[in-house]
């Protein structure tokens, strides 16, 4: 399965030359410890047990959730539209009033 970025291509099993694996791979870890350390901080890291870095098969940098349950990927749902209310939020009360 490939979405239209080739994100969810498959897994980097079979090397190809000229793939770009270590930089993929580091920034999917980077990116893994960042959301780990928001969930360790919202006491939701035991919901998250399979977070990993992976790369797939072109070098593109993968953050793995694992498998959860069906409450943590509803928790974490709701967690990022709350984000984004309270950013467009924070947008709507920096325009200029009238």
């Amino acid at each position: 399965m490939t979405d239209r970025r080739g994100v969810v291509a498959k897994r980097a099993e079979n090397l190809m030359p000229g793939a770009p694996y270590v930089r993929g791979w580091a920034q999917a870890r980077r990116s893994a410890g960042t959301l780990a350390v928001q969930l360790i901080d919202l006491g939701l890291e035991p919901d998250f047990p399979g977070l990993t870095a992976d790369v797939n098969v072109a070098g593109d940098g993968l953050v793995r959730l694992g498998t959860i349950r069906p409450e943590a990927a509803l928790m974490l749902a709701e967690l990022i539209v709350a984000g984004f209310a309270a950013e467009m939020a924070m947008h709507a009360d920096a325009l200029p009033q009238e």
